[in-house]
């Protein structure tokens, strides 16, 4: 990918790089393991963002 992205582009990249998180422990342990996994995690070279 280029250098030079525009403004939006790397507004779009950075909230997917912010959200491909995962569930913090502390959710795990108040959900009683219910909630493990986030919908929006992302593996870098499997699904690529549509930005």
């Amino acid at each position: 990918m280029g250098r030079n992205k525009p403004t939006a582009k790397k507004r779009r990249l950075a909230k997917a790089g912010k959200e491909s998180k995962p569930v913090p422990t502390w959710i795990i342990a108040k959900t009683a393991s219910r909630v493990r996994t986030s919908p929006k995690r992302r593996r870098w070279r499997q699904r690529k963002i549509r930005a």
